[in-house]
């Protein structure tokens, strides 16, 4: 006696040769990829000491999760680090004995950088825990940038960088980084 199946509204589908040989083809290369995923995850993960796909994942999730952590606190802490600033020395007029001479012999460029020249020096310091930032921009003079580093240093700071840039033909902005000894 043979049985037979009741027909069925479905249809079943089946795939040509080429088509699951393509399909096949997808799922090894889909499985490779997340081995090589896999292995590089746990190159990046310290203190692994399983390899299974199982335990690579679940430290992980530790990690990634101390991480955050770690984060948090930082920025409790930076958000705790204030950075005052003070404007120590601002002139605006130095004295110049021979503004005269000068107007009357100089042309509207010259006035600009002689006007640039009365309001200067300007000094700015901001300082963050140890760490103190200096800036000045001051008229451009032969070892103005010596006199500057040696003053600093005898404040008791340890200069960390230091930088000059040229502004214009008459002024220095010089910035400098110092820690407090």
């Amino acid at each position: 006696m043979i049985k037979t199946r009741p027909f069925s509204s479905m249809a079943t589908t089946t795939r040509s040769p080429s088509h699951a040989q393509d399909h096949i083809l997808a799922e090894r290369k889909r499985r490779e990829k997340l081995s090589q995923r896999f292995i590089a995850l746990s190159s990046i993960v310290p203190g692994l000491k399983k390899m299974d796909k199982a335990s690579v994942l679940g430290d992980a999730i530790k990690y990634v999760k101390h991480l955050q952590e770690k984060i948090k606190q930082l920025e409790e802490q930076t958000k705790k680090r204030t950075v005052e600033s003070v404007v120590l020395v601002k002139r605006y007029h130095l004295p110049a004995a021979d503004d005269d001479d000068d107007h009357s012999n100089s042309s509207s460029n010259d006035d600009a950088d002689d006007d640039t020249r009365r309001r200067l020096p300007e000094i700015e310091a901001r300082a963050s825990e140890r760490d103190v930032m200096i800036r000045i921009h001051c008229e451009k003079q032969p070892g103005v940038l010596a006199k500057v580093l040696s003053e600093v240093e005898s404040l008791r700071l340890s200069i960390v960088n230091s930088s000059v840039l040229p502004f214009g033909n008459s002024t220095l902005d010089i910035t400098i980084v110092a820690q407090v000894n």
